[in-house]
């Protein structure tokens, strides 16, 4: 196959764009063979990287879907046909400096450039073309020279490998593509791909439990999680992890100084109070993370990744904004893992809810790539964090491959089933359960292959807001019950990690039912999921040695079934 390539780079000032195999700086060697294609740059004298890509034709034909695996855990996952458009969130935040900032902190824009055409979208680490049962489908292998993504002009009938390397400075032999290419039905693919990652053995077993987040949100306490933590003893025997999310802590940031107001018997009693129960204890943590106020921040603004102005970079935009440790700074490599060592050691937490981690690796520094440095960290958390278990969120998923226990693999579901317009022009996360409801059946070729899906947080609760003593929730829940049947089973049936965040002492005989109902052993397989239509879905499903359609509209929730 014709394949052309392009080397973006930055050399003696001036930035050079070349087509050819070997010039007076750098050496391509390209290996294609069998099902493997390889591309490793030998340097002749050190340079910068910018970008590197190959382009290479392709017959589409009129049925194929295109899968757009989203950049971070985050971020929409879909089949895409050749008549869609793949929105750019940047333009669509477009009212001012501030929305285009928030905008670009979660997104890929800063990386790829969204052409607004139908048929061109693109894919983080792997992706697939399906043509009914048939999947052909690419991968790399590494990503740990910076990300590859993969790019179609589907009317045009041109493919693309693309990597970015951009503030990567090359001075010994650098590999840039490892891919691999397989076809078959769905799981055949994936079997296959992940088979060749060569990843340690997956300690993802089916977890069920709490998490206070979408209830409480930070307004969390002592009182609140020990009430809650009672709340679950109908349901024990059932019952594996619970979780405290954010709002112990006093700052972003200041990991080890919880709030005394609110938990004045510290978190180790917290940790002791769950294991009592039986549980395994959880507790979130954004380990990158400091809010401008946070003592860490004050104490040691040497330790922040930089603007070219020597200024603090804010590396996400929750909290008000908070900045980012550089974790090549030594001090802070020897911060976090006193962190780790206090929470998992001295507190006694089994598994820690690492959150977003994407804010390590938005500006490439020290010679590194983007995916290079995400890497790095997903490395050094790991290492950290040792035999005990890792929930990430907010990640770039390749870096996280073989790096967590679990792992979310879609947007936040808020309190809402539809998405809020403001707030799906200013983030490519598009919180609410319809977006989750997506990404969970699309990303499920991960599940158990290279982690436990999460897919976020389902709800039994009243749609109403709750009362729990003197406490109203801040937020209404809009979310009809058969909605939330239909979230419930859906996350029991694709996810490995699921967590409500309701009072269940609140339940109904109904509730009560279905909590037990969603925390047992999934029964059901998911054989395939086909679009039939722009807002159904339909799912092939077995259970039992017994084979259904389930049919759904991820628009409004409605759903049915039938044998086959």
């Amino acid at each position: 196959m014709n394949k052309q390539f392009t080397v973006k780079y930055k050399f003696g000032g001036e930035v050079i764009t070349s087509n050819e195999k070997e010039n007076n700086l750098y050496r391509l060697d390209v290996v294609e063979k069998d099902n493997r294609y390889t591309v490793t740059l030998t340097p002749k004298q050190p340079f910068e990287m910018i970008d590197f890509y190959v382009e290479f034709p392709y017959g589409f034909k009129k049925d194929d879907k295109f899968f757009g695996a989203g950049y971070q855990s985050w971020t929409k996952s879909k089949e895409w046909t050749e008549n869609e458009v793949m929105p750019s969130v940047i333009k669509l935040a477009n009212i001012s400096e501030m929305t285009k900032n928030i905008a670009r902190k979660t997104s890929d824009e800063w990386m790829i450039k969204y052409s607004g055409k139908k048929g061109e979208f693109h894919s983080h680490c792997y992706t697939y073309v399906r043509n009914g049962e048939n999947v052909k489908l690419w991968g790399s292998l590494s990503e740990k020279t910076g990300y590859t993504y993969f790019k179609v002009k589907m009317k045009e009938n041109r493919f693309y490998f693309c990597k970015d390397l951009a503030g990567k400075i090359v001075d010994s032999e650098l590999q840039i593509f490892d891919i691999v290419y397989f076809e078959g039905t769905y799981d055949e693919v994936f079997d296959n791909y992940f088979g060749m990652w060569k990843m340690p053995e997956t300690r993802n077993g089916m977890m069920s439990g709490y998490t206070s987040w979408y209830n409480y949100f930070q307004d969390i306490n002592e009182e609140i999680i020990l009430r809650d933590l009672d709340a679950l003893d109908p349901y024990k025997d059932q019952v594996n992890i619970f979780q405290i999310d954010d709002g112990y802590e006093t700052f972003i940031g200041d990991w080890l100084d919880p709030n005394p107001a609110k938990f004045p018997k510290g978190m180790k009693y917290i940790a002791d109070e769950i294991h009592k129960k039986g549980y395994k204890a959880g507790i979130w943590l954004a380990p990158f993370n400091c809010q401008k106020i946070s003592r860490m921040a004050k104490e040691h603004p040497d330790w922040l990744i930089k603007h070219e102005n020597g200024k603090p970079m804010v590396g996400c935009i929750a909290w008000g904004g908070a900045y980012t440790f550089d974790i090549y700074n030594e001090e802070v490599r020897a911060y976090l893992k006193k962190v780790f060592d206090v929470v998992l050691n001295e507190w006694g937490y089994d598994m820690v809810k690492l959150d977003f981690l994407y804010s390590q690796c938005i500006k490439p520094r020290h010679g590194k790539s983007r995916g290079e440095i995400m890497c790095d960290a997903m490395a050094l958390l790991r290492e950290c964090v040792g035999e005990k278990l890792i929930l990430g969120c907010g990640v770039p998923l390749g870096p996280a491959f073989g790096k967590v226990d679990y792992c979310r693999i879609g947007s936040d579901v808020d309190l809402v089933f539809e998405p809020v317009p403001v707030k799906s022009t200013v983030n490519r996360e598009i919180v609410s359960v319809q977006t989750a409801i997506k990404n969970t059946i699309f990303r499920r070729g991960l599940n158990g292959r290279v982690f436990g899906n999460d897919p976020d947080v389902f709800y039994l609760r009243n749609a109403l807001k709750e009362v729990d003593g003197d406490r109203k929730s801040k937020k209404k829940l809009k979310i009809t019950w058969e909605q939330r049947v239909l979230w419930a089973d859906l996350c029991r049936n694709l996810g490995t990690i699921i967590f409500t965040s309701d009072n269940a002492a609140n339940y109904d005989e109904k509730q009560s039912a279905e909590l037990m109902k969603t925390y047992s052993a999934p029964t059901v397989k998911v054989l395939d999921a086909i679009y039939e239509g722009d807002n159904l879905v339909k799912l092939t499903c077995e259970e039992n040695g017994k084979k259904f359609e389930h049919l759904i509209n991820w628009n409004t929730g409605e759903n049915s079934k039938k044998d086959i």
